[in-house]
């Protein structure tokens, strides 16, 4: 006889602990499926340890600072790199340790440990015991892509899932994919000693759909390691490590970095047992505002339907499946605004509609170059770029994309103006303290308001 559930979760990574909430709320008849390891991949592979790690590298690096502000000896200091990743794996674990702390207390009746596939729509296996449920949540992740072509090599292959592992750093590294994590394992590595190449096969880096934006990270971070750009990296073993060819670029490293993207977890799941639509890449069709599955019972949230792999993005899909897993009328929410950052230095962030999804010739472009911004000079971090897009017609903020110091608050900022329907007009209104580095901000929406249809005469001041 297959065990009765409302609801059971299939993942239990951060898109399946938000949903585990919600779904807790409303019942206790309800089981977590997890096969492997527990904790999230923000956790143990992804956001956290990336970040001990990039944090080490830009401390050192600042020591190139140190003389020209009149502090001797910062030259001398050095890096021992087993003790910089035993930091990041210290770290790393108290992370992993947090993220454990709602399923430490799940008995054996709510967490399984095993993989689940689907039998039809409403019965899962686990173990060789069906599950019979009134909805499912499917939140099973990624796993990183490696090409089947590099087998040959894969001894000196890693991804992040390997990385945050090793003991010592190698001497020398291709990072392969320029994305966010390519970007910003290769500038740390490279801060912190390892000859580092980066390789990215299209020509833009990040996903930047803004030029200005990409050439200048390209730029800037090219002078601290090379960066090739529109040919795909090909491997062949080679006497020392890896010999890796771009074009007429070669060079031979200890270890590759994969950084080429993540895959849905979804090929053991048995979807073709489900009576649901795929799309041309094999993901179910599903409805972002609810995350159902069409009509079905069925939900899924998460990296694992490959729109916005992001760990704040999972957390508000694991809600919303979560919550409408546990009521009978399915509820659509909203999406929150894009946004995404990159850990460089500069920072890199896009928040909203970007360039490639907007019509230029109906909106104005605010731009400001971060060479004279105070603050930023005198923080050593004046190289960086910020642009701004609003509509031409009314000064409606519609999305931005930057390279520049304290990115990271200023795509914030940005994101909730956008969210709350702000214009240029609006966010003028609004206090600059000085020297700060919002006034960057403040210096691209004066760059924008100029290019607006609608003028007025006074912007800054707002009347009683």
């Amino acid at each position: 006889m297959p065990r009765d559930v409302d609801v059971a979760i299939i993942g239990a990574g951060s898109a399946g602990l938000f949903a585990l909430s919600q779904v807790r709320k409303q019942t206790d008849n309800y089981v977590l499926i997890n096969g492997g390891e527990l904790g999230t991949t923000c956790a143990r592979v992804g956001c956290m340890p990336s970040k001990v790690l990039i944090q080490v590298a830009d401390d050192f690096h600042r020591r190139k600072l140190l003389e020209r502000q009149g502090i001797e000896g910062g030259e001398a200091l050095q890096v021992n790199a087993p003790e910089v990743m035993e930091h990041v794996q210290d770290l790393r674990d108290v992370f992993v340790d947090r993220a454990l702390g709602v399923t430490d207390e799940l008995d054996e009746t709510h967490l399984l440990d095993g993989y689940a596939r689907f039998v039809s729509d409403n019965v899962l296996e686990v173990n060789g015991e069906q599950i019979q449920a009134k909805k499912i949540v499917i939140a099973t992740g990624t796993t990183p892509v490696v090409p089947a072509a590099w087998q040959a090599c894969a001894e000196h292959i890693i991804t992040t899932d390997e990385l945050f592992e090793l003991e010592d750093l190698p001497a020398s590294i291709a990072v392969v994919g320029l994305g966010s994590i390519g970007l910003e394992i290769g500038q740390a590595l490279s801060r912190l000693g390892v000859a580092v190449t980066g390789i990215e096969q299209q020509e833009n880096v990040a996903k930047l759909a803004d030029a200005v934006v990409n050439d200048l990270v390209v730029e800037t971070l090219g002078k601290e390691f090379p960066i090739w750009l529109g040919t795909a990296a090909e491997l062949e073993r080679a006497e020392n490590g890896v010999k890796v060819s771009c074009g007429e670029n070669t060079v031979v490293v200890e270890k590759v970095l994969a950084s080429l993207g993540r895959k849905p977890n979804l090929d053991k799941l048995g979807l073709e047992n489900l009576s649901v639509e795929m799309d041309d890449r094999g993901i179910p069709v599903y409805n972002p505002q609810t995350m159902q599955l069409g009509d079905s019972a069925i939900f899924i949230a998460g990296d694992v339907n490959a729109d916005r792999a992001l760990l704040h993005e999972a957390g508000h899909e694991g809600r919303v499946a979560g919550y409408n897993a546990v009521h009978e009328n399915i509820t659509a929410f909203k999406r929150k605004t894009l946004l995404a950052v990159t850990f460089c230095d500069p920072g890199i962030a896009v928040v909203g509609a970007q360039l490639d999804e907007l019509n230029e010739a109906d909106i104005a472009v605010g731009e400001i170059q971060f060479g004279p911004v105070g603050r930023a000079l005198i923080m050593g971090k004046n190289r960086g770029v910020l642009r701004l897009y609003a509509n031409r017609a009314d000064g409606k903020l519609l999305g931005a994309a930057m390279a520049c110091v304290k990115a990271e608050n200023l795509a914030h900022l940005l994101a909730w103006s956008i969210q709350q329907n702000l214009s240029v007009q609006d966010l003028l209104k609004m206090p600059y303290y000085h020297p700060v580095i919002e006034e960057a901000l403040q210096a691209a929406l004066y760059n924008a308001l100029g290019q607006l249809d609608i003028k007025e005469e006074v912007v800054e001041l707002e009347k009683l």
